[in-house]
This record gives C-alpha cells, sequence and structure tokens, in this order.
C-alpha cells in the first residue's frame, strides 16, 4: 500500500509524476546512467549529471539519456550547472539542456549562478525548474528568475554542504510560498518523515544511493560509507577550494583538510581568483573519478554526507526506497 505522504508531497508527487517524493540527487561523479534510472524505477526521481555521464561513464550525451529511457519509462531529471564561466561551458550547458528536452526531460535542477535562461528554455516545453540553494539570498535570486522550487542545501550534506540546518533552512525559507526540497542528511525512513512532516515537499538523497548496487563507485568507496559514523564527515578546502564534505580517512588525515596561506591569498585576490577556481575545478574532475572508481582507497577524497551514519548495507535502490517509505520489503 502507497503510505499517506502530506498534501506537501503529495501535490510535489503529482506534479512531477512521480510515486515518493524522494530525489535521487546528481552526483560528480557518481550518476551513472544505471543508478540515475534505478531511482527513478523505484518511484522517485534520478537526476543525471552531464559530466559524470559523459566523462567519467564515458557515454555520448544523447545515448545516455537513451540507455536510462531504455532502462525505466518513468520520469528522469536533469542538473544544470550554471555558474558564469567560459562561453565555451555556456554553449555545452546549453546543448546538454535542448537534448534533454528533445528527449522528454521535464525536471530540471540548476546549480549556482541565475537560472532564468535555463527557466525560459523549460518552461516552454512545459518543465520545471529547481533551484539549489542554501540560504534566503540565494533563494530570492532563483525565484526573481522564474524557479518553479527550491532545494535546500544544509548542514548534513555531502559534497558542498550548507551552513543550516535541516529545521533552520526550512524557518528561513517557508514563508516564500514555494516548494521546498530537503537536502542532506537523509538516509533512513525516521529522517526522510522528519522532513516531510516539517512541511518539506520532498527529499533528496545522494549519499544513500552511492551505497547501492546500481552505483558504479567502487566497492571501497561504499564499504567506506557503510563503516563510516556521523563524525567521520569532514569538510576539506583540498577538493575544489572551498570546503566539500568528505570522509575523513587517513588519506585525508594526512593530508589535512585547509588550504596553505598561499592559495589563499590567491584565492582571494581579483586577478588570481579566477585562474586558481579554474585549477581547483579541472583538478578536482579528474581527482574525484578517480577517486570514485579506485578501488584501492590509498590516495582518494571521497564525497558523503553525515547521513552514513544510519548507513549499514549496500542495497538495491528498490529496497532502498521502499525502506525509506516503509512498503513490504
Amino acid at each position: 500500500m502507497k503510505p499517506e505522504f502530506p498534501a506537501a508531497a503529495r501535490a510535489f508527487c503529482e506534479r512531477v509524476g512521480i510515486r515518493y517524493p524522494v530525489i535521487g540527487g546528481a552526483m560528480y561523479p557518481c550518476s551513472n546512467p544505471e543508478l540515475t534510472a534505478a531511482v527513478s524505477a523505484a518511484g522517485g526521481i534520478g537526476i543525471l549529471q552531464p559530466i559524470s555521464l559523459t566523462y567519467v561513464h564515458g557515454h555520448e550525451y544523447r545515448e545516455g539519456l537513451r540507455l536510462m529511457r531504455r532502462l525505466t519509462d518513468k520520469p528522469i531529471g536533469m542538473n544544470a550547472l550554471i555558474e558564469k564561466s567560459s562561453r565555451k561551458y555556456r554553449q555545452r550547458m546549453e546543448e546538454w539542456i535542448d537534448i534533454a528536452l528533445e528527449e522528454g526531460v521535464r525536471f530540471f535542477v540548476t546549480s549556482l549562478g541565475k537560472p532564468d535562461w535555463v527557466v525560459a528554455r523549460v518552461h516552454a516545453a512545459g518543465g520545471l525548474v529547481y533551484h539549489d540553494v542554501t540560504e534566503l539570498k540565494w533563494a530570492r535570486i532563483g525565484l526573481d528568475n522564474g524557479v518553479d522550487g527550491l532545494i535546500c542545501v544544509n548542514d548534513r550534506a555531502g559534497g558542498h554542504a550548507g551552513p543550516r540546518s535541516m529545521q533552520q533552512i526550512y524557518e528561513e525559507l517557508h514563508h516564500l510560498d514555494t516548494p521546498l526540497v530537503c537536502a542532506g542528511g537523509i538516509g533512513e525512513r525516521d529522517e526522510l518523515w522528519q522532513a516531510l512532516e516539517l512541511g518539506y515537499a520532498a527529499a533528496q538523497l545522494g549519499t544513500r544511493f552511492i551505497a547501492s548496487h546500481e552505483c558504479r563507485a567502487s566497492d571501497a568507496y561504499k564499504q567506506a560509507i557503510i563503516d563510516a559514523s556521523e563524525a567521520d564527515i569532514v569538510l576539506s578546502e583540498k577538493v575544489t577550494g572551498v570546503p566539500v564534505s568528505v570522509i575523513n580517512t587517513d588519506f585525508v588525515k594526512r593530508h589535512g583538510t585547509r588550504l596553505g596561506s598561499f592559495s589563499r591569498a590567491l584565492l582571494a585576490g581579483d586577478r588570481s581568483k579566477h585562474w586558481m577556481r579554474m585549477y581547483f575545478a579541472l583538478k578536482s574532475i579528474w581527482q574525484l573519478k578517480r577517486s570514485s572508481l579506485d578501488e584501492s582507497g590509498d590516495k582518494d577524497y571521497w564525497q558523503a554526507g553525515k547521513s552514513v551514519a544510519g548507513i549499514d548495507s549496500v542495497e538495491s535502490c528498490d529496497t532502498i526506497m521502499r525502506r525509506l517509505v516503509e512498503e513490504e520489503v
């Protein structure tokens, strides 16, 4: 029997066309097409990450989308990183969005930047755009640019976590009268239902789906998630130049989590910060790709959120989903 979700969650499911108010968050480098499709097939909506799809997992972009469509006929979404960057990157992102729309994708999650041009494209095709935010000022920018809802990234999230708790960011944003999605710290049923009962329309999960059979991350990475406690999640500046939530492995302990004074100065400089950000972006793309697939675990940065505390096994996405909503497993 399908659980009776709160009204906001029921409205979200109906609008997006899914069974459960669960988003499988886009993850670089862990979002392989089989994982994205499996989350959707299990009743949520998986979000594809274009650079993961093409660079990490080796699929031509349109064919990767069609592979997901062959694996499931349920809705899938796309993540668009829209931070102001080079003209070439902007053109590539426009192409990816247009192809996704041509292939039937109608749910988009934007991260960074002003999403106005994404909203114009997606709304013209009858789709929805939700925007990643960590606080009120970014939420207002997203809403001023026409987004349909907000992904509220809290301080328990993996990757680039926000500064506020699940409850704090909800209290800060709930007056905006737009659907809010809780992102961070959810890996078990009680955590999901706490978010929904607070008033969130849905929850976005990442770490929980890394520890799944369909994810192509290494067994060493998955075992590290199973073995980790909440206290093992630390913020490291050495991956992207800004704090990222990672598992505090022996490698991380040896190399520390803070940048040196020289790197900090370059990141703060008016002339040098652009080149430093580009350097860290290119470095992290290579380093995280290697880390996710490396079975040795010797030199790895493994992104994960504090939901590791409740993850004790690798399971299928279908089993994970049913445990979250307490249907028969």
